[in-house]
């Protein structure tokens, strides 16, 4: 059974790119835009999450360092990875403010995605 991916990323080429080169290596990949898509985290129960820090529909969602925060916080979500992606130059700090376990700087090279996903889902 294949290990499975949350990703909430808002840009649709970066999802649609992460997604492509994620199912290409093996892994069930469930894609959304936005953090709506958490409500319906027991049903899904993935293996390790992608999360963009810079969410734009801020109407309902926080950001991802809030996001990560909040699920690394909480007994129920805490064992689940999450690596943070972002552009900001100061993702290494982002993501250490939301307790993520690792974070990937914007653009990035898909070998160093696939070897990130590979270390941090094998422990999952």
């Amino acid at each position: 059974m294949a290990k499975k991916i949350l990703l909430i990323e808002d840009d649709r080429d970066i999802r649609d790119t992460v997604t492509y080169v994620l199912e290409g290596d093996g892994y069930e990949v469930i894609a959304s835009d936005n953090s709506r898509i958490l409500k319906s985290l027991p049903d899904i129960n993935p293996n390790l999450i992608l999360l963009d820090n810079w969410l734009t529909d801020w109407a309902s969602d926080a950001s991802g360092q809030q996001i990560s925060k909040q699920l690394k916080s909480d007994p129920k979500t805490s064992h689940i990875p999450i690596i943070i992606l972002s552009a900001v130059n100061n993702v290494k700090e982002i993501a250490e403010a939301g307790l993520a376990d690792a974070y990937i700087k914007k653009p990035f090279d898909v070998d160093e995605l696939l070897a990130m996903v590979k270390k941090y889902i094998d422990k999952a």
